[in-house]
């Protein structure tokens, strides 16, 4: 609305200077563009991004395999780690020594984490493998592909509208530094004369 009311306020107004139509001009496109371009990037990015990684949940849902592996014997817990995200997790599960059936009928063991309390030989718990029987991470679900393409798509709405914010405060800042330079031209051309008799001031 300043823009608008702005380049209504300039257009018949003698003091107007060049300048200041286009800071008008430019706030009025820099409206328009916000309102205009930062939803559709939003959109733009979430729709490509939901897209590849609902096509990475449909792939990592067929190459994973969730099967069950038999405790053979509990792992001592590794030294303390000062870093608390990995320690969380070390603390929520144990490292036991296991054996698993690949998707291939091979055995396969390991020393991987199991979600037991208090594992003891024969018990029984889930691990994720690929087709060779190798222990993978849970594939990605489509509720977490949702949220991260969301993300994505406000990431991509507030880096467009501070990208023509941005542009616009440049080129705002380069017109007042015009004007400073004209300023300070003209009052080169003024100022040894400033107040004296006859010449005008």
């Amino acid at each position: 609305m300043r823009a608008i009311v702005g380049l209504w306020r300039w257009r018949h107004n003698p003091l107007r200077r060049g300048t200041d139509l286009v800071e008008a001009w430019m706030s009025l496109v820099a409206l328009v563009l916000i309102v205009a371009a930062v939803p559709l990037a939003a959109v733009l990015t979430t729709n490509l991004t939901r897209d590849a990684l609902l096509g990475s949940v449909h792939q990592q849902h067929e190459n994973r395999h969730r099967i069950v592996g038999t405790v053979l014997r509990k792992i001592d817990s590794p030294p303390l780690d000062p870093d608390p995200e990995t320690s969380s997790v070390r603390d929520a599960h144990s490292r036991v020594l296991a054996r698993w059936t690949a998707p291939d009928h091979s055995d396969r063991y390991g020393v991987v984490l199991s979600d037991l309390k208090s594992p003891e030989r024969g018990d029984h718990f889930r691990i994720w493998t690929d087709e060779r029987g190798r222990v993978v991470g849970r594939p990605l679900d489509t509720a977490t592909a949702t949220t991260h393409a969301l993300l994505a798509g406000l990431g991509a709405a507030a880096t467009t509208a501070g990208l023509v914010e941005g542009t616009r405060r440049l080129i705002l800042w380069r017109i007042v530094q015009g004007r400073y330079a004209r300023l300070d031209r003209a009052w080169d051309k003024a100022g040894p004369d400033w107040g004296r008799t006859g010449t005008g001031s």
